[in-house]
């Protein structure tokens, strides 16, 4: 019997439901703090209660290695304290620290577009960015876009369109068509190919991911 959480595939697995997803995608948001209550010291794991005390403790017992830092991030609309080393990503800030996971991690050479966010306003690569640099910026991952009922549409519409196989790269593609409706809501097929011409797909679905966008486009205009 189906309910409100998921239901039962033909093969006796679990298919969750889109509504369930957005609420797992919530949830993820929800569940990261506002601010630290814990600074782990990254080379031994001791647990300090505080900043400060966590690097007199590093320059003490650990001299020569990286000092941890904390950043305010602003991320799907919530802010938070984030702490990192300094050469960290912000895919890996958003993995490791914050639970979303939705974010990939894939080449980490930032040629495979998996790891696509959305920071003031513009698609970028989230594995090649530090998260140092982003304090303070407003960033969408695909969770807030899962979340947000506004993007049920192009979330429709990819799995009517089968714009994907094996799913792993589907969150950066979604992310890039999130951000070129942001600025195009009536792209044509050629301006949906060109915005997402830095997402690879081993599966080859592209020839639909632009159907799927386009067709997106037309129903969010009508709702409007």
């Amino acid at each position: 019997m189906a309910d409100k959480e998921n239901t039962k595939s033909a093969g006796g697995g679990v298919a969750f439901t889109q509504e369930a997803a957005q609420a797992q995608a919530a949830a993820a948001i929800s569940a990261i703090p506002a601010s630290l209550k814990e600074f782990r010291c990254p080379t031994c794991n001791r647990v300090f209660a505080s900043l400060t005390d966590l690097k007199a403790h590093c320059a003490e017992e650990h001299p020569g290695s990286v000092v941890p830092e904390t950043i305010p991030l602003h991320i799907n609309g919530k802010d938070c304290e984030v702490l990192i080393e300094p050469h960290w990503t912000l895919q890996r800030a958003l993995q490791f620290r914050l639970g979303l996971t939705g974010t990939k991690h894939m080449c980490n050479r930032g040629v495979c577009g998996s790891c696509t966010v959305i920071m003031g306003g513009r698609a970028v690569l989230s594995c090649t960015t530090l998260a140092i640099e982003c304090g303070g910026q407003p960033i969408i991952t695909i969770e807030g876009i899962a979340a947000d009922p506004k993007w049920k549409p192009l979330i429709d519409a990819y799995c009517r369109w089968d714009a994907m196989q094996c799913g792993y790269c589907t969150p950066g593609f979604l992310v890039s068509a999130k951000a070129l409706l942001d600025k195009n809501p009536h792209p044509t097929e050629e301006e949906c190919r060109e915005a997402l011409a830095g997402n690879i797909c081993i599966c080859g679905t592209y020839p639909r991911h632009s159907t799927a966008i386009i067709e997106a486009a037309l129903k969010m205009a009508k709702e409007a």
